[in-house]
């Protein structure tokens, strides 16, 4: 009688727990990049309102390395239960897949898209060393001295390198790429003159631009920035085809159950509008933002698309 009951209490529970609703424990949010940088900067504010919207702790993981493809590995390879996430970039997503010979992920088929949650401008800013008051000035400059102005780069691939051969096809200049392990030495050494200009991303050199200590020539986005009304845009001055955002945004590993993909996609929306949430990314130039899961394939095909178009066509290589 007495193991009739127990048997009845365990199937029970047994039902209880797999019957429970997602999510039902922790849930790992993998940045795949050291902390203190942009994509770290965006993904704390969002782990901490995703934990009050889903009612489990959200913790971020920091695993850097590879341009972002170690990180996005991990995610890959993890069950498709909601347990672990990606916060995504460009980077690892849509350029990586061209400058590596290969990959441990199939970015077009490792992962369940669920939405960008940030966008922003790369932002061409001169240190220092550089007289030029406005974008003609520098553009002169350049012209004036082929192949040794020198543009910082956060390194080979990066979202600012390839803006910068991007920028240099579109308007026929030689100029000399340097790059370094990560935008914080970057910028440490344009603020330091070692070298003369950089497509930053805006929220890393924000500080620095209202600090006055980077000077600010164009940013690359469609229109303004709100952050910086003052500054043109690229295609304002003239120059097509040098329009690139740069979007953050959360992914899951393929096949995530499409119940599961909902309810993440409703919490992050509920995020994205959170004006606490709001407020911090535009206090470093992010515009928070949010689409569909299928909107947000589509834009990764066609920055995949694009992306690749440039590097092959350039011979841009990772050592």
């Amino acid at each position: 009688m007495l193991r009739a009951i127990m048997t009845v209490i365990l199937v029970a529970l047994s039902g209880y727990v797999f019957g429970q609703t997602y999510p039902s424990k922790s849930i790992k949010l993998v940045v795949p990049f050291p902390p203190g940088g942009v994509a770290d900067i965006i993904a704390r504010p969002l782990a901490e309102s995703l934990t009050t919207h889903l009612g489990q702790p959200v913790v971020v993981d920091n695993k850097g390395g590879a341009t972002g493809t170690i990180g996005a590995s991990m995610v890959a390879n993890a069950p498709a239960d909601g347990y672990t996430l990606l916060l995504g970039t460009a980077n690892e997503i849509t350029m990586s897949p061209t400058l590596f010979k290969s990959l441990p992920y199939d970015p077009n088929a490792a992962f369940t898209p669920i939405t960008p949650v940030a966008d922003f401008p790369n932002v061409l800013v001169v240190g220092p060393s550089v007289t030029s008051k406005n974008f003609n000035e520098f553009l002169e400059l350049i012209r004036s001295k082929p192949g040794r102005v020198t543009f910082a780069s956060s390194g080979t691939g990066s979202t600012n390198h390839l803006t910068t051969v991007l920028f240099a096809s579109q308007v026929k200049l030689d100029i000399i790429n340097v790059p370094y392990r990560g935008g914080g030495p970057a910028i440490a050494d344009l603020l330091g003159g070692q070298v003369d200009a950089m497509f930053a991303t805006l929220p890393s050199a924000m500080s620095q631009i209202k600090a006055g200590k980077l000077r600010a020539l164009a940013v690359t986005g469609g229109i303004r920035s709100f952050a910086l009304p003052d500054v043109p845009t690229i295609k304002e001055l003239g120059i097509n085809g040098v329009v690139v955002t740069t979007w953050n945004g959360v992914l899951a590993p393929a096949k995530l159950p499409p119940k599961i993909t909902k309810q993440l996609h409703d919490a992050i929306l509920h995020v994205v509008d959170d004006p606490n949430f709001r407020e911090k990314m535009m206090a470093v130039g992010v515009e928070p933002i949010s689409t569909t899961p299928a909107e947000f394939a589509t834009r990764i095909r066609s920055d995949y698309e694009r992306w690749s178009t440039l590097i092959r066509r350039n011979g841009v290589t990772v050592e």
